[in-house]
């Protein structure tokens, strides 16, 4: 009876070994699957709200060209053409709100929340471009100096750069305020 017993045992650690081995077949397999599904919502993120912005730019006779990419976790639609200035407003403030509109318009679609970012004639990367060079400035003048300096206040996408910029020059940085008035306060290396 012992030996029927000790067959069973072994029968089943063998059946969970190989349930172990297809679960991490099934696993791997997921991985990609998962990530398809990902891009594939991305994608469906920008199409939508290119859709929205298309039909936008008809409404007001404006020329553009929609480019839809999904970067860093995002779907993300640029808009470019010729003088799409009334797009950006002051300070870019009127391309903060059309990309509220653009969100809310893919989530009437998806029932999801989108963390799309949109651009107008290179607003955005310009910005970006601007403010990682004035973190790792920044970064560098608090280095040598070894004193803290406070920035002016930014929106959170704007400290998000900072923040990384300075991280990327081996420094630390924190937000302090508060919003509308948060602003980046890069550190020295010792603090």
């Amino acid at each position: 009876m012992s030996a029927e017993i000790e067959t069973e045992v072994v029968t089943d650690e063998t059946a969970a070994d190989a349930g172990a081995v297809e679960s991490t077949e099934e696993d791997e397999a997921a991985a990609p699957a998962a990530e398809n599904d990902r891009v594939a919502r991305l994608e469906q993120e920008g199409d939508i709200a290119a859709d929205y912005l298309e039909e936008l730019l008809d409404i007001a006779d404006l020329d553009g060209d929609l480019d839809i990419d999904v970067e860093a976790d995002r779907a993300a639609v640029s808009i470019v053409g010729a003088d799409l200035s009334q797009l950006v407003g002051q300070d870019g403030k009127v391309l903060e709100a059309l990309q509220e509109l653009t969100r809310l318009a893919v989530y009437r679609e998806t029932g999801e929340r989108s963390r799309l970012m949109l651009d107008v004639s290179g607003f955005r990367a310009d910005k970006r471009t601007r403010l990682s060079q004035l973190g790792a400035d920044t970064a560098a003048r608090v280095a040598e100096s070894g004193e803290p300096v406070s920035l002016e206040p930014m929106s959170p996408f704007e400290r998000k750069i900072v923040h990384d910029a300075v991280a990327a020059a081996g420094l630390r940085s924190e937000s302090a305020g508060v919003e509308p008035r948060r602003y980046v306060v890069v550190l020295p290396a010792d603090a």
